[in-house]
């Protein structure tokens, strides 16, 4: 009997099991986390080791010292869950990984120790995508949601409106046309000198601020519900760089809030207006992004003012996790999909 058909038909057993636990790995940037999650809904470990203060001299991820950092961690946070969740290797059912998108390199360091651990072990392996265990972090804040819902997943590299018609089964709404709603914090931040990572810099600088100090346009863009960012970007430089040559000192709180409500009413907007026009049972938001705290606000406001159930990942699952991972790991599993031993990192994955 080859590998993959050994797993196979480990996976056709676990599938029909009352209880099923996974151990899962994340290493698409620069966090190295590792989980274990049963049924997709409980977290019983979830051990997050951030590499910030690696990259923060740098004022960015620098993909060469991440890929090392996650060959120093990988093995460390994956006994500490095991430790954290009182259990050993035997008490876990299946494996998963993360394969895309992110660093190709940090990926590819996450997909080997996986890989090699689903062989040593005999496990089956469950390929993630990155973006779907955005998505999956709402199944265990709120473990009542079940698909369909309109979910906005915002990030540094994505923003994007999908209907969730069915667990792992997604239809593109909108997307970002230029920058990213993360990223272009992160642009932001650099404008006004604020350490990385930026996006949380911002938003907390923000809340002392005045959002509407500094008018900033909303572009237009092509899709009915897709976003863009460019051009916020681009005034909201101009504008610093004007009061630079003209001697003031930048209003770096009023600057932070303008920007961020340009940014989150946009954001809100879109999203709302999906929602209404393709009658969405619920909304929910998925991503780094999704813990900005005027994000947060002004969608609570605009759902409950619309009769619209809203769905939030608790704090520490809106950014990098490995528990996301094997909540969406285990929908997957369910539907008999398995990673066979030539599986690859593959950084430009799409959701859909």
């Amino acid at each position: 009997m080859t590998f993959e058909s050994e797993m196979r038909r480990k996976l056709d057993e676990i599938r029909h099991q009352p209880t099923v636990r996974i151990l899962s790995l994340e290493t698409s940037c620069d966090e190295t986390a590792a989980a274990i999650v049963e049924n997709g809904r409980v977290i019983r470990a979830n051990v997050v080791f951030s590499q910030i203060d690696l990259h923060a001299l740098y004022g960015g991820v620098v993909p060469e010292i991440a890929s090392r950092a996650h060959v120093e961690a990988c093995d460390r946070v994956i006994d500490e869950a095991l430790r954290a969740a009182d259990m050993t290797f035997d008490d876990i059912d299946a494996l998963a990984v993360t394969c895309g998108p992110g660093l190709v390199g940090a990926l590819l360091t996450g997909v080997s120790c996986m890989k090699g651990l689903s062989y040593a072990l005999r496990k089956p392996l469950i390929p993630v995508n990155h973006i779907e265990g955005h998505v999956s972090a709402n199944y265990l804040t709120s473990p009542a949601l079940e698909p369909p819902f309109l979910c906005l997943v915002v990030s540094g590299g994505h923003s994007h409106l999908v209907n969730v018609t069915d667990y792992g089964t997604y239809h593109l709404l909108g997307q970002t046309t230029d920058d990213a709603a993360g990223e272009a914090f992160d642009k932001a931040a650099r404008v006004l000198g604020l350490p990385y990572p930026g996006g949380p810099r911002i938003d907390a600088l923000a809340e002392e601020g005045d959002p509407h100090a500094l008018p900033l346009p909303h572009p237009h863009a092509e899709g009915r519900y897709d976003y863009s960012f460019s051009g916020m970007k681009t005034a909201f430089l101009n504008a610093a760089n004007k009061l630079e040559m003209q001697g003031k000192e930048l209003p770096k709180a009023d600057m932070a809030a303008s920007f961020r409500w340009a940014v989150v009413s946009s954001l809100v907007d879109k999203a709302m207006l999906a929602a209404r026009e393709t009658h969405a049972p619920a909304l929910a938001l998925a991503g780094g992004v999704s813990a900005n705290r005027l994000l947060r606000r002004m969608m609570q406001e605009k759902c409950e003012a619309a009769g619209l159930p809203l769905y939030m990942p608790r704090l520490d699952l809106c950014t990098d996790n490995g528990a996301m991972i094997g909540s969406a790991a285990y929908w997957r599993l369910l539907k008999g999909e398995i990673a066979p031993l030539t599986l690859n990192a593959q950084p430009a994955l799409r959701l859909v």
